[in-house]
């Protein structure tokens, strides 16, 4: 173990810290209505990069508020009927990366988009908006003005939006559709099964935006989760309003959308996780009322766990 001062056998009982607001029901459902009347146009670019056995597209669709969002689209060359699609999401400040690593999926079968984040490395449109500070963090953004102004609110919408672009693409199998990704491409990708019922499985690696108290009482306030501190520094010297605040959080914490999922979800966590530590996944895991794995490493932290990604492609594989 690391810095966790819960033993295992807690941590699989565990089940959360920070506060839920009253009305996250009603929240997630009022954005589930502006998903269904939201036209995301999804416009394919071809790219420029050509591999033998793949079509390779730059996909461009209309975001939660309109941002112009980007992703990776790629395809099997010769494709015959319908074909599955993996949805794939990128770790925090990162983008969708290169697309030489997508063809492993490509040559299963798999037609797969990988969308960049706004606001960070990617092609996608960010447009701000908020007055606070956004320094060192997008968990942080529109936390001042209000729960639907919350960047990772939009971010959690382009996610559902990337599946209706896709989905109704002549080739997609939508009765076949799976999402995968670590760290903030873990989380991501379980929020785009809690929010789009039609996914099938999700195979996700120590996930990000879990238990957002437990991080702070946890002091992981370095790297993703060091907004936090600037921002009470800034706003909340005291914690007067620390309730609030973490209240107005809990609208966008993972562990409070996932028994909306319906997908059989495969799970991969290292106890020496120091990024996304343990228990805040816990928190998450736990609460998941769908069949579901884990394959948890007690030696391993924020980092490759050895045969996790084979056995996503045989979880993925077998169930799409």
């Amino acid at each position: 173990m690391s810095f966790e001062s819960m033993s295992v056998e807690n941590m699989k009982k565990y089940m959360g810290t920070n506060p839920r607001p009253t009305d996250f029901d009603r929240y997630w459902e009022e954005s589930l209505e502006e998903i269904a009347a939201w036209d995301p146009s999804p416009r394919l670019v071809p790219a420029a990069f050509r591999a033998a056995g793949a079509e390779c597209f730059d996909l461009y669709y209309s975001g939660a508020d309109g941002a112009q969002i980007h992703a990776k689209y790629l395809r099997p060359a010769g494709r015959k009927g319908k074909i599955p699609v993996i949805y794939m999401f990128h770790g925090y400040s990162g983008n969708s990366g290169d697309w030489w690593d997508k063809l492993a999926w490509i040559s299963q079968g798999f037609a797969v988009a990988v969308m960049d984040c706004r606001g960070q490395a990617g092609l996608s449109e960010d447009r701000g908006n908020v007055n606070c500070t956004t320094y060192h963090g997008h968990i942080i953004r529109g936390l001042l003005e209000g729960s639907k102004a919350l960047l990772f609110r939009q971010i959690f919408m382009d996610t559902a939006l990337l599946v209706k672009a896709v989905k109704n693409f002549p080739e997609t199998d939508s009765a076949r559709m799976a999402v995968h990704g670590g760290s903030q491409g873990g989380g991501l990708s379980l929020v785009c099964a809690a929010l789009v019922p039609e996914i099938r499985c999700a195979a996700v690696l120590y996930p990000f935006l879990c238990d957002y108290r437990r991080v702070w009482e946890l002091n992981c306030r370095g790297s993703a989760y060091e907004g936090l501190e600037y921002f009470f520094r800034a706003y909340d010297p005291r914690h007067e309003q620390e309730e609030e605040y973490f209240t107005r959080l809990g609208y966008i914490d993972v562990q409070y959308l996932v028994p909306r999922i319906r997908a059989k979800v495969l799970w991969g966590m290292g106890l020496k996780d120091e990024a996304c530590p343990a228990s805040t996944q816990f928190a998450a895991y736990n609460r998941l009322k769908t069949e579901k794995q884990l394959m948890l490493y007690p030696d391993f932290g924020h980092e490759g766990l050895p045969g996790f990604i084979d056995e996503c492609v045989m979880f993925l594989s077998s169930n799409l």
